[in-house]
């Protein structure tokens, strides 16, 4: 049976009732563990040393340990593309990120998952410096499916988390290979494009090239043409 197959099945008839990550039966939230360390007093180790929006250090020592949701609570890169970052095992948490995980009835990695996708704008405060104060974080709806059925829930729950996870993996790794193929291409293209002194004439643009002038655009001239128009200021190619 296909992942979309059992998906289907396991969805089929069941109902979801939102909760919120206020909602204790559901979601513990670990704030009160959060240390921020300046820089300069940090105790190098191998501990990852969490921010708002990525690892910042690796330091002695930890504030949390087990399987976690970080949440920014001031500082995300982005209000749009909200800054969630997972954790599982010994890391440090500073105090510009929400430390919560999911209990009996909620994984956490599933919580992760639909955290990623949240519209996380209303529930911000403040102007050039968003900030997601507790307060607000803890009316952020949470989907449980079939909350009747504890054990048929962590089945969905698992199914979602394992497609998404297979997703995710997949993206990382096509991501690794255009990387690599970008390098691979601008290696080649300075090998192919370098000239030693005296292995190739060099000549000006005016001496191979014919040039011509354009003439002042008119919308009105090329709208039954079809024609591509290219401007100087053309970065991604014609419109």
């Amino acid at each position: 049976m296909s992942h979309a197959n059992f998906l289907e099945k396991l969805l089929d008839g069941v109902a979801v009732e939102w909760k919120t990550l206020g909602d204790e039966r559901y979601v513990e939230i670990s704030n009160n563990g959060r240390k921020p360390v300046k820089a300069e007093l940090r105790v190098s180790g191998t501990t990852p040393y969490y921010g708002a929006n990525n690892i910042q250090d690796y330091v002695d020592g930890h504030t949390h340990d087990g399987e976690f949701v970080l949440i920014a609570e001031d500082g995300s890169a982005s209000i749009e593309k909200y800054s969630i970052q997972y954790a599982a095992g010994k890391f440090w948490a500073n105090n510009h990120v929400h430390v919560v995980h999911g209990k009996p009835g909620l994984t956490t990695r599933f919580l992760y998952h639909y955290l990623c996708i949240v519209n996380f704008i209303p529930f911000l405060t403040g102007g050039g410096r968003a900030k997601l104060t507790k307060g607000s974080m803890v009316e952020i709806p949470v989907p449980i499916p079939c909350p009747e059925n504890p054990k048929k829930s962590l089945e969905i729950q698992s199914e979602i988390v394992r497609i998404l996870d297979a997703f995710t993996e997949l993206t990382a790794e096509l991501t690794a290979e255009l990387t690599a193929r970008k390098k691979q291409y601008a290696y080649y293209r300075d090998q192919l494009l370098s000239f030693e002194e005296g292995e190739v004439e060099w000549m000006t643009l005016g001496e191979v090239c014919d040039f011509k002038n354009g003439f002042a655009f008119k919308s009105n001239l090329f709208r039954k043409t079809g024609l591509p128009i290219v401007r100087i200021t053309n970065i991604n190619g014609p419109n």
